[in-house]
């Protein structure tokens, strides 16, 4: 399975992404995918199976990416796939009720006792859009508390950073977005909670939700420090501030029940995608039955979608959290990445490399810097032409990490023991030359 990678052919890959870059912004769908960060052309995959990649030039990969979280259990899981091809014989759209809906809301409903009643969508992006629409609807205001280094989706209102002082309201991080729409969101420092309680006291009464990620993914993997989120949830409580989990990314990863489950909190609203697909895209939000009832057809906040609730993509999510709901499909995964981790620790100390690596359920991440890592401003010291030369050497040795020093890695059910192990002697082999 272990090939030499030191003459990995990428021929057909350079031909793809040269015809790519004619049809497509920057030749892909997605920024992330064209490895502007790390240097080089993309591979393009031509299949995957368990936690490998393989590409059009007949290289192949373990996968620490998983298309960016939510192959938990691995590519092509037999059970996952086997039921989408029964459901793909039954028609792949309906836009009417199936009873995959109820079931797939039943079991997240299990998992997530905060979420009363749920709305299924077509993508992390349309969640979070959708939960801060409720959340103004409820509370009839219109001002939202984002936290820096987040990511929530490419809504317009989202796309927002800090101005020059830290609680200034927000100047859109992306050209198209207008002023008036970026006017309404303040950013924050993440894991900053003396910021945090001076923003609500001054502005509580303009303030419809908080929006955070609870363990953040869109900057590495930066874990929340001890009572952050807890007091995050207090003060939202006491000043009736809608508090939003963005569990996308966290969702059954961090744990079966996500971060809330792990630091049992229970937020007002949860926003949900990635695993609950199976790999498909879904999304979902869902919460407090008294805020949820806001949603039409029940309430006057409108948010509508005509592949919602796929008959598909719900197959695929349930069939996924069958197996999750196994106890001995986390002590899986718990204990390889934990090994993948504690292994990266021993590495860096051994050669003398700064790096910091972190790591909960099954994300983890590695800076090339020797401070703490636990907001955006401590996330930028990384140094990320080191992680471009490391991310290079490592897809030459057959290991697929993610394009970016700022993207949180992931592990799965179908990684084992041997890929652990070779990863860490690529990685051993790799950074004595950094």
């Amino acid at each position: 399975m272990y090939d030499n990678f030191s003459t990995m052919k990428t021929t057909n890959s350079k031909r793809l992404y040269k015809k790519a870059l004619s049809l497509m912004p920057g030749g892909v769908n997605s920024p992330v995918r064209a490895f502007k960060s790390v240097g080089g052309n993309p591979i393009f995959i031509s299949y995957a199976k368990g936690c490998y990649l393989y590409d059009v030039d007949g290289n192949h990969y373990i996968d620490y990416v998983l298309s960016w979280g939510p192959m938990i259990l691995g590519h092509a899981y037999p059970t996952v796939t086997k039921a989408i091809k029964d459901a793909i014989s039954n028609g792949t759209s309906y836009g009417a009720p199936t009873e995959k809906e109820i079931e797939l809301a039943t079991l997240i409903k299990k998992a997530f006792p905060s979420i009363e009643k749920i709305r299924m969508v077509n993508s992390g992006t349309e969640a979070t859009m959708s939960a801060i629409r409720v959340a103004r609807g409820f509370t009839k205001r219109d001002k939202v508390i984002k936290f820096e280094g987040c990511y929530h989706g490419h809504a317009d209102g989202l796309l927002v950073k800090a101005g020059s002082g830290a609680t200034t309201f927000g100047v859109p991080d992306s050209l198209g977005v207008p002023d008036d729409y970026a006017r309404n969101t303040i950013t924050l420092p993440y894991n900053n909670l003396e910021i945090f309680r001076k923003t609500i006291e001054n502005n509580y009464k303009e303030i419809a939700c908080v929006i955070v990620e609870p363990v953040v993914g869109n900057m590495g993997c930066i874990i929340p420090r001890d009572g952050f989120l807890q007091e995050v949830r207090e003060i939202t409580q006491r000043y009736d501030i809608v508090l939003i989990f963005d569990e996308v990314m966290t969702g059954f990863r961090v744990s079966y029940g996500g971060a809330q489950q792990y630091y049992n909190i229970r937020p007002d609203l949860t926003c949900l995608g990635k695993v609950i697909g199976g790999g498909l895209p879904v999304g979902a939000y869902g919460g407090k039955s008294e805020i949820m009832s806001m949603v039409a057809p029940e309430g006057p906040v409108y948010q509508a979608g005509t592949l919602s609730g796929n008959p598909i993509a719900m197959t695929a999510g349930i069939e996924t959290l069958k197996v999750l709901s196994k106890k001995e499909t986390y002590k899986h995964i718990e204990k390889v990445t934990s090994e993948l981790a504690e292994g990266m620790i021993d590495i860096a100390k051994k050669v003398s490399v700064k790096t910091r690596f972190y790591r909960i359920g099954s994300m983890f991440c590695g800076y090339f810097t020797d401070k703490e890592v636990f907001d955006y401003q401590s996330a930028k010291t990384a140094d990320t032409d080191t992680y471009a030369k490391f991310f290079r050497a490592m897809l030459k040795e057959g290991i697929y990490l993610a394009p970016s020093q700022f993207e949180a890695g992931f592990t799965s059910l179908a990684h084992t023991g041997k890929d652990i192990e070779k990863t860490l002697k690529s990685a051993y082999k790799v950074l004595k030359t950094l």
